[in-house]
């Protein structure tokens, strides 16, 4: 049996932001009949700021890598594909310092541009291993940078997640946004909290804070229920249809079923518990609180438990169809 869990399913908790009337910062605003208040602009800058530094501490603590270290998937005078070990940063971000993947690729191969932040055409998170590519020549960039915006790549990615999941196969169909009350972290989009941005000073929290929100697509299969230091745990293969920043992380916690490892959506994570959504609107198989507890005791310290594990694409020059694969680590 195959499960939608859809915005259609939880209506009563997430919605498009289509449907809310402008009220200056700091009005009251309701919905069926449960008043809210707008937020401070000041608040919101508050809080990402202080998330901000945690986050520079932490590209700071970026494994080094150096071109020796790499595992070459693929290599051609194009591109080249490489698999991410957990806790290496993909790009150095604004501290070029930082140590990175992209540095260390660029250091073994080189590109025709010279400049190696023109070889990056997809990223995956610090805590997520796995593979990515990445382009040698300006040919190559255009077109994969095509191929991902078009969306003719197919990535699959394999994670354990808390608890047994009951369904052998489903899709998550929810909107994601900005989070406000945890910034920068994403969240599963509401009619409340899309209200709520109205009156934020973009020119102060930021454009990506206000955005709308953006349809988020992620299908699940169950590879195997299993058991881990006498916890129940599931084995799934995750398609990222839409590509969302966050997206599995966000869509995991929001049926109920964390990321092993994942400190900012799972367990008393850094992000809203559950993607945001209220526990009332979890389904019915969701890991229990005790359970997601005691799963995070036993993986405190140790890499978060998503790979992305297959990535195929037409190759962006040669039109060839490639395909690659690499086993997760967990």
């Amino acid at each position: 049996m195959r499960l939608l869990w859809s915005a259609a399913v939880i209506a009563a908790a997430v919605s498009s932001a289509s449907a809310f009337a402008p009220v200056s910062n700091g009005a009251a605003l309701t919905r069926s009949g449960v008043a809210m208040s707008a937020v401070a602009t000041a608040d919101v800058k508050a809080k990402q700021d202080a998330s901000i530094e945690k986050l520079k501490a932490k590209d700071a603590s970026s494994a080094a890598l150096s071109k020796d270290d790499l595992n070459v998937v693929f290599e051609d005078e194009h591109i080249v594909v490489v698999s991410k070990p957990s806790g290496v940063l993909t790009v150095p971000g604004k501290d070029e310092s930082n140590p990175s993947l992209n540095q260390a690729v660029f250091d073994r191969f080189g590109s025709e541009s010279g400049r190696m932040d023109k070889m990056v055409v997809h990223r995956l998170g610090m805590d997520t291993s796995g593979l990515v590519v990445f382009a040698r020549t300006n040919a190559a960039l255009r077109g994969m940078n095509s191929l991902f915006r078009t969306r003719k790549v197919t990535r699959k990615y394999e994670a354990l997640v808390c608890g047994h999941v009951a369904q052998d196969s489903g899709s998550v169909d929810l909107p994601l946004m900005r989070d406000y009350e945890c910034p920068p972290f994403m969240r599963v989009s509401t009619d409340d909290h899309q209200r709520a941005l109205i009156g934020l000073d973009a020119e102060i929290v930021g454009k990506k804070m206000l955005e709308s929100p953006k349809d988020s697509l992620t299908t699940y299969e169950v590879v195997s229920r299993e058991d881990m230091d006498g916890n129940d745990v599931s084995r799934l293969t995750l398609t990222s249809i839409s590509g969302r920043t966050h997206q599995l992380n966000v869509h995991c916690a929001a049926i109920g079923h964390p990321i092993v490892g994942d400190t900012v959506y799972g367990f008393e994570g850094e992000a809203a518990a559950n993607g945001g959504l209220d526990e009332s609107a979890l389904p019915e198989d969701k890991a229990s609180a005790e359970l997601q507890q005691a799963i995070a005791s036993a993986s405190a310290g140790k890499p978060m438990c998503v790979h992305a594990k297959s990535i195929s694409f037409r190759h962006p020059v040669t039109k060839e169809d490639l395909s690659f694969e690499c086993s997760a680590p967990f």
